[in-house]
């Protein structure tokens, strides 16, 4: 193993490979830069080494990328800028929020009600947080807009404790945490959910991984919404509070890029650095904070760590030969975390001990101040320098790393115990001991009195540390988290925008997907609505024919278009623009899901409605980014989700992979998605109508909603608009399409049937009902299924009304009052695994078969899989027989 490779995870080695072979010399030119920082300090000398390397590399000179730096804070005492609040106050009601915060939890413990939480998480990030919220975090009445912070999900009991101090909820809404249905009007959700508190939380976080996804483009879409001259976000900041166990999802690092392509300098990532995962040490053999300084650096960001407290400072100072500093270096993780739930002494002997050196630097200190030598994440000036240093640093996105204890405060049990975040109970011990270690003002008769049921404690909002905590929330724009629902006023698409759709296809064949790329089109140029249209596609718009939309509404690209254009002499030729509508993520559905996310969730964030198309490969929809679809629906996203080339059997070279049987499935577990099949460019006209009318239109009695239609790339004929369409029953799910042709022969008694068809299935159905009727004499009705998920939801909801009402009358399942009279049996039909279709069977009193394609996708032409999987035009007439 070459020298240096064992700790290269812990510190870049620069010298460890090279001999030194004049040691005198060596010693002048360090010599040298000391005299530099004694004299004009460490930002001369910054600027003097980064000289010397730029230099070096100029001539040839290989020096190695220092991807991390010593296990010390970057920011040097000199350059820390001083801290401008008043510390003993905010010390206080910091105090008091831990306290109420526990106690929040351990009270949801007692034995009638047990519904868990988390106290250790709040516990050692109070800092982190209380620092943001007194000088940075700004409100919606700010003057800029106010920021968007994303809190980390397991610290949630520490927000609420906050707003109980702020007045905004009472001792009973702290009793109400986790109980949402049991103590409905005083409840507090688990984690943040801005679904289950629409006024209190703005982004839920912990689903781990989809935080960090979503906080980048955020910060891309406020951008967005600034170089379209929509709103003026230039003096907003994003802020994500992320664990550094977190860091392990490949989510959190995987789109790390985006920020730094893009400079979103107004992007901050907190990560807590605590050591410690759920259930033990994140790099118990290694060091967690230099992997990620070197990922992120990497990656292209500013790495700011804060590692030691001020009590630290005169230490390093001391450390003439670096012996202290090379403990720091060498020293695991799995040891500072063992060091946190010890003792002074055990610090002592075992950490300073290591070197005569450093041993001697802590023989004047006493065990108890040895222990107080506190990690930078406990220390007010240190984060706050680091926070200001991340504001007002520009060109790229800034990442903290802030180390703290796990528990901190809470007691011997708790403190950097492997098993703390599973910790929910306090003992009578922990309770006093961490009273006194807050100085809380409660008596051990008030804590005697019911070990379940600690009081809760505020000074009064006429303290002087509650008037200075409401004085900076006033001067920061209000308070934080709070989520708005207002927005500026839109006046939807006109109904000439739809024609297109109403018109079909004339003598020319068009695929759904075509269909619906030349509505969307129309939609864009509407005056009054059209820019608030953000399709969002991951490298597939020439797949789907929306190359056309390059020209004219232009690719979003902050930088613009620097190069020359390989196409550049085609009409469809590749086109970027700072002003450009279309969100262009690469091959990225994760990211695509979370700029769509940023997008359906502006009319709340910003006050300004967008309407997100997110287009993509059907297959690479909801199996692949399904719980981001979910925390888009907590986030009560807007838009239009498309699976596009949709179906089993419709990619006839694609093979396994690519051919999607069961997406509509998987949407069906999302409630706030509303999933349709459409089989005609009308019917898509209707649904996108209808969706941007429950979206935004005033009468709307659930506006939270997702519309995700599936289109497919099988051309057909495009019919026009029926005269007489049921264009309620497009909506709900069903309508009547084709009565049975005439019969051929005889006085017409003929048996008769009923298929159900959905999208590409539609065509097959009606070839289906002529052979049935000119070579069986069958009278076959067919029906266009526009959506069996909604038609599913109909008909539960029915029972349920039925089940909670058994006095009244029970309501008819729409789908069911649909079909009433028809005779005969009913196949349905998609080309999609029988569950689908299957969804509706307990409504209808007819015989009920289905035909789908259940099982893998395969590659061959789309005749052979179809008559493979049995849902072809022949399988049909088979099955109606």
């Amino acid at each position: 193993m070459a020298a240096g490779e064992e700790t290269s995870h812990i510190l870049s080695g620069l010298t460890a490979q090279l001999p030194d072979r004049d040691p005198e010399e060596t010693a002048e030119w360090i010599e040298s830069l000391d005299a530099l920082i004694a004299e004009q300090g460490t930002e001369r000398a910054q600027y003097i080494m980064r000289s010397l390397l730029q230099r070096a590399g100029a001539r040839s000179v290989g020096v190695p990328m220092v991807t991390t730096t010593d296990y010390v804070n970057t920011i040097p005492v000199d350059q820390e800028a001083p801290f401008p609040g008043n510390e003993e106050f905010e010390r206080r009601y910091r105090a008091y929020m831990r306290w109420n915060a526990a106690v929040m939890v351990h009270r949801a413990q007692r034995s009638d009600i047990g519904v868990g939480g988390h106290i250790s998480t709040y516990a050692g990030a109070a800092t982190l947080y209380e620092v943001g919220f007194n000088h940075f975090f700004r409100g919606k009445d700010h003057p800029s807009g106010g920021d968007q912070v994303f809190f980390q999900g397991h610290a949630s009991p520490g927000m609420y404790a906050r707003a109980f101090m702020e007045g905004r909820l009472t001792e009973e809404d702290l009793d109400g945490f986790r109980q949402e249905k049991s103590k409905a009007g005083h409840a507090l959700s688990s984690y943040p959910h801005p679904r289950l508190m629409p006024d209190f939380w703005e982004f839920p976080t912990v689903s781990m991984g989809i935080g960090p996804m979503n906080a980048i483009y955020q910060a891309q879409s406020n951008r967005y919404l600034q170089n379209r001259g929509i709103k003026d976000t230039t003096d907003q900041q994003v802020w994500a509070f992320l664990g550094d166990g977190e860091m392990d999802e490949p989510e959190s690092r995987g789109l790390l890029q985006l920020a730094a392509n893009e400079n979103l300098d107004n992007l901050n990532f907190v990560i807590n650095c605590n050591l410690q995962r759920l259930d033990g040490p994140v790099r118990g053999n290694g060091k967690i904070m230099q992997e990620l300084e070197a990922f992120f650096r990497g990656a292209g960001w500013n790495v700011i760590k804060v590692v030691w407290g001020r009590e630290w400072d005169s230490l390093l100072e001391n450390d003439a030969d670096g012996a202290l500093v090379k403990i720091m270096n060498e020293t695991p993780d799995g040891d500072y975390q063992t060091y946190k739930a010890e003792s002074g002494g055990f610090v002592r002997e075992h950490f300073f001990g290591k070197s005569p050196q450093t041993k001697d630097m802590v023989a004047d200190l006493n065990d108890e101040q040895i222990w107080g030598l506190k990690r930078g994440g406990h220390d007010y000036r240190k984060v706050y320098a680091a926070y200001k240093a991340a504001t007002e640093f520009k060109g790229k996105p800034t990442v903290i790393l802030a180390k703290t204890v796990k528990g901190y405060g809470l007691g011997p049990h708790f403190e950097g115990r492997n098993a703390t975040h599973q910790m929910k109970k306090l003992t009578m011990e922990d309770l006093k001991a961490f009273r006194d270690h807050l100085r809380i003002p409660i008596t051990d008769e008030q804590l005697d009195a019911d070990l379940y049921r600690p009081p809760y404690y505020h000074p009064g909002m006429d303290a002087p540390e509650i008037k200075y905590l409401m004085e900076r929330r006033a001067e920061l724009g209000g308070f934080v988290p709070e989520r708005r629902r207002t927005h500026t006023p839109v006046t939807l698409p006109e109904a000439k925008s739809y024609e297109v759709a109403k018109r079909g296809s004339g003598k020319q064949q068009a695929a759904t997907t075509m269909a619906f790329v030349r509505l969307l089109k129309d939609l864009m140029r509407d005056k009054n609505f059209g820019a608030r249209f953000v399709p969002v596609v991951p490298d597939e718009s020439r797949t789907f024919g929306m190359d056309a939309f390059f020209p004219t509404a232009k690719i979003y690209n902050p930088k613009g278009q620097n190069y020359l254009s390989v196409d550049r002499d085609l009409v469809l030729a590749y086109k970027e623009s700072p002003a450009g509508q279309l969100i262009h993520p690469g091959i990225n559905e994760a990211g695509a899901v979370a700029a769509f996310t940023a997008a359906g969730t502006a009319y709340a964030t910003h006050g300004e409605p967008l309407v997100p198309i997110y287009v993509f490969y059907s297959m690479f929809g909801f199996q692949r980014t399904g719980d981001s679809f979910w925390a888009a629906a907590d986030q009560m996203t807007r838009g239009f989700i498309i699976g596009a080339t949709a179906g089993r059997t419709t990619l006839t070279g694609e093979g396994l992979q690519h051919a999607d049987g069961h997406s509509p499935i998987l949407a069906s577990t999302n409630p706030a998605v509303r999933t349709y099949d459409p089989a005609y460019g009308y019917e898509i006209g209707h649904i996108i109508r209808h969706g941007l009318e429950q979206m935004y239109g005033e009468t709307s009695d659930d506006k939270n909603v997702m519309y995700y239609l599936t289109v497919y790339n099988e051309p057909i004929t495009q019919p026009a608009e029926p005269d007489n369409l049921d264009i309620n029953g497009l909506l709900k799910g069903i309508y009547h399409l084709a009565d049975a042709p005439e019969a051929t022969t005889g006085n017409g008694n003929r048996p008769t049937a009923n298929i159900l068809a959905s999208g590409v299935s539609v065509p097959w159905a009606l070839e289906a009902q002529k052979i049935l009727n000119d070579d069986w004499g069958v009278a076959a009705t067919v029906w266009s299924v526009t959506s069996w998920n909604e038609l599913r939801r109909d008909g539960l909801d029915a029972e349920e009304h039925a089940f909670l009402n058994p006095g009244q009358p029970a309501r008819t399942p729409f789908i069911t009052e649909q079909l009433a009279g028809t005779t005969g049996p009913v196949i349905a039909v998609s080309d999609y695994m029988k569950a689908v279709p299957d969804q509706i069977r307990q409504f209808i009193p007819n015989d009920f078969a289905s035909l789908g394609a259940d099982g893998f996708g395969f590659s061959d032409t789309r005749q052979a899989a179809r008559r493979y999987f049995k849902n072809d035009t022949h399988s049909i007439v088979a099955k109606t027989l």
